[in-house]
């Protein structure tokens, strides 16, 4: 196989494994403030996450690693073209990441209902932020022929896109619930997440048709069979999810919510090959994997050392999620989440 397709299915695969895992965690953090208003139970929704959230990060700073070095192109003009959703993302981030070390810190309840409000902050609008960035690299941007961005932050935020961040926000937060739901033995919170959930769900599958609809306008998705398949097979197991919830059966409803997940980012990423980010200017202009990537020694180096350590950072991640693999219960106390 050619290194540059490599290199592109590998960032594909990085990606997608990042919004299937992180995608639960920032949905666990959206509908925490709207599930209890009880400090213990808030306590335990976050002990649901807090030792894999940071870990979950770790495949979006792989995958940004990944880009700049196969494709250090789309790497300089995607950080430049987004750089003011980056700043906001980051921040999002920083003070999600500083609400789970110091919420616990003080007993007041402004102290903790604060960094609560830091929390649902840092993960809604990375997932909002997301959704609108895919959004943006599939239906084009407006990018020069020297690979220059030559928009403003405001030319980003298009009605596609906004539909798309709705859309990922949304079924973040489903996917989020069928977590909680799969890790919590609580059942008053249970009722409460299932409710949650089921609303998610519904707004998920009405922003993802819209946003498929939208897309085919500006790509036709008829010329991109294995698109069409795979966003509808999305809109499926969404149904399927749905009504799993409905009857309680937690470990399927929320393997069909990542499967979701997976079929959405694998269907944007095959309607992109061979492209990384579309010019709205010029399709000629579009930052490919052709003229967009490093060398190819430099390919080969990287693939050599990615087969040597990725299998190692799986093993490690997976050991992680089997040793925090039981449930919570409702007379747990964690104190210090």
């Amino acid at each position: 196989m050619d290194y540059n397709v490599l290199w592109f299915i590998l960032i594909a695969v990085l990606f997608t494994g990042f919004f299937f895992l992180e995608g639960f965690d920032y949905g666990v953090g959206t509908l925490m403030p709207f599930i209890s208003d009880r400090e213990k139970e808030r306590s335990q929704i976050l002990s649901s996450i807090a030792p894999v959230w940071d870990g979950n990060e770790v495949w979006m700073i792989t995958a940004g690693g990944a880009t700049f070095a196969a494709f250090p192109h789309v790497y300089a003009t995607m950080f430049s073209t987004f750089y003011m959703a980056l700043f906001l993302m980051l921040l999002a981030l920083i003070l999600r990441g500083a609400a789970f070390e110091l919420r616990h810190h003080h007993e007041s309840a402004l102290w903790k209902r604060t960094w609560d409000k830091a929390i649902f902050f840092g993960s809604a609008l990375p997932a909002l932020l997301w959704g609108v960035a895919m959004t943006d690299l599939l239906i084009g941007l407006p990018i020069g022929k020297d690979m220059i961005y030559k928009g403003t932050f405001l030319d980003l935020l298009s009605p596609a896109s906004l539909v798309g961040g709705a859309a990922f926000l949304s079924l973040f937060a489903f996917h989020g619930a069928n977590f909680l739901a799969l890790k919590l033995e609580n059942d008053r919170l249970k009722l409460t997440i299932q409710k949650l959930g089921l609303t998610s769900c519904k707004i998920a599958f009405v922003t993802l048709a819209l946003l498929a609809l939208l897309i085919h306008q500006k790509v036709n998705l008829l010329s991109a069979p294995i698109t069409l398949i795979l966003f509808l097979l999305a809109l499926v197991s969404l149904i399927f999810s749905s009504m799993n919830m409905q009857h309680r059966k937690e470990m399927r409803a929320f393997l069909l919510t990542g499967l979701s997940i997976v079929c959405i980012t694998a269907g944007l990423f095959a309607a992109l090959f061979p492209r990384l980010m579309v010019s709205s200017l010029d399709p000629s202009w579009s930052l490919t994997i052709t003229n967009a990537a490093s060398t190819e020694y430099t390919l080969s180096i990287m693939t050599i050392a990615a087969l040597c350590f990725v299998p190692v950072v799986l093993i490690y991640q997976g050991w992680t999620y089997w040793v925090f693999r039981h449930r919570i219960k409702a007379d747990q106390n964690h104190a210090n989440y």
